[in-house]
């Protein structure tokens, strides 16, 4: 199984990824039931750092155009499912793979993810490998960067899925 993420901002076109139903079977089941009922359509990447990783997912505090959303909200919730038990691997944090975001505690994934655009191997054995990029990594490196200072904080118009698709292997 799969997703296809129809992009729109700086970062205009289609991602493509692979998702890892051996390797985390929890992780990617919620992240299809999220997909499938549209919770990720218009979600916005709150949190991007060049040279590491673009975050997104936050479908409680990222939907841009919904009537609460306010930009230095995202990032901040979840969904109104429960929190995920951590699903480590051996895989490695390399360019194109999706991890879980978290809080400090290792059980706390829920819908956000991550996209890297490098290599992060301190990574390795902390965070959820849930899949990897096979098409589209030129829309993931056009995606609009944060501000370093304000640990990767995307401020003005944030690049968002418009729509998220589940595609069959």
């Amino acid at each position: 199984m799969g997703l296809k993420i129809q992009l729109a901002g700086e970062a205009d076109g289609t991602i493509t990824i692979d998702l890892f139903e051996e390797v985390a079977p929890g992780h990617t089941a919620q992240i299809v039931a999220l997909a499938k009922s549209g919770a990720y359509d218009g979600v916005v990447f709150h949190r991007v750092i060049d040279g590491f990783m673009a975050q997104t997912g936050d479908v409680q505090f990222g939907r841009m155009g919904a009537e609460e959303f306010d930009m230095r909200s995202a990032g901040m919730g979840g969904s109104t499912l429960p929190d995920l038990e951590a699903e480590f691997s051996d895989m490695s944090f390399e360019r194109g793979v999706v991890g879980m975001a978290r809080s400090q505690d290792p059980d706390s994934a829920n819908s956000q993810f991550f996209i890297m655009f490098d290599a992060g191997p301190f990574l390795n054995g902390q965070y959820t490998i849930v899949g990897k990029v096979t098409e589209g990594m030129d829309v993931v490196d056009a995606i609009k960067r944060g501000d370093q200072r304000a640990n990767g904080a995307v401020t003005g118009e944030p690049d968002r899925m418009v729509k998220v698709t589940v595609t069959q292997d």
